[in-house]
């Protein structure tokens, strides 16, 4: 058994989403060792780096992060490589790979996506149709190594399919060294009230 950390490291200086630089984590020290104990606190945006979206990030009526039962964030996974793709994952992309998806697995979709020390307006992402196709298959979850799952859809559709259906959304995940095949994997959210997301620690075992 092993345990591979596809979480990014949270700092001042991490890539952010869009290069929204005021979203960029505020990390300061409250108290240092000579006062007795080094505390520090952290100003971070729920959606920066290595996080998951629960459902009442997009929909008015969808359940916050404290809500969603812990099953949704672990169990059996697949990641699928589609590093190959260089713009969308459709249900052609899908439907085509050589591993089934099955109900109650959560699908990784390792992409060209690298990380970069800029933001990369270009970056891969699932398209509409695959996300349909992925909820039609009652999965558990869903990520990608991108810090959006999607890219300029007004509308915010692949969000709100997936949402809509209880599929919590993993952004930010580190897969650049993960292979494709089956692992099992752990992406506990904190307990946040009243939460649209939150940071995780996501890790895969295999």
């Amino acid at each position: 058994m092993k345990i591979y950390d596809i979480s990014r490291e949270i700092s001042e200086e991490m890539v952010i989403y869009k290069n929204r630089k005021e979203n960029s984590p505020k990390i300061s020290a409250t108290r240092k060792l000579e006062e007795g104990a080094n505390e520090s606190k952290i100003d971070m945006h729920l959606h920066t780096g290595t996080h998951v979206d629960a459902p009442c990030h997009i929909l008015e009526k969808g359940a916050a992060i404290e809500r969603m039962s812990l099953e949704r964030f672990m169990g059996k996974t697949i990641v699928l490589d589609f590093t190959k793709t260089k713009n969308s994952i459709t249900k052609t992309h899908l439907t085509a790979s050589k591993i089934k998806i099955n109900k109650n697995e959560i699908v990784l979709l390792k992409t060209k996506n690298k990380l970069e020390k800029e933001f990369d307006f270009n970056f891969a992402y699932l398209e509409k149709t695959g996300a349909e196709y992925l909820a039609s298959k009652k999965i558990k979850a869903v990520g990608i190594d991108s810090l959006g799952i999607e890219r300029n859809q007004p509308g915010h559709d692949t969000h709100k399919i997936l949402l809509g259906k209880n599929i919590p959304i993993f952004e930010g995940l580190d897969l650049s060294k993960i292979k494709q095949g089956k692992y099992f994997f752990h992406g506990l959210p904190l307990k946040i009230k009243k939460g649209d997301g939150s940071p995780v620690r996501a890790v895969l075992i295999g």
